[in-house]
């Protein structure tokens, strides 16, 4: 399973809120809701997350075995 824990915590230690990663980042509410709940999400969506906040994919997230 694909966990987007590490995501939430780079987004507040950069200062970035979800509104911003809708408004300016072209993320819209769904795949935030999506993220939250550790759902499935295209890889474009990984693509614009570390481009808006400047790192790598293991930055925001991890596999964990079920």
């Amino acid at each position: 399973m694909i966990i987007f824990d590490k995501l939430w915590i780079i987004m507040e230690q950069k200062g970035i809120s979800t509104y911003t990663l809708r408004e300016k980042c072209g993320i819209d509410s769904k795949t935030v809701r999506r993220l939250k709940a550790n759902e499935n999400i295209e890889t474009k969506t990984l693509d614009k997350l570390c481009c808006a906040l400047d790192c790598k994919i293991e930055d925001i997230a991890e596999y964990v075995k079920e």
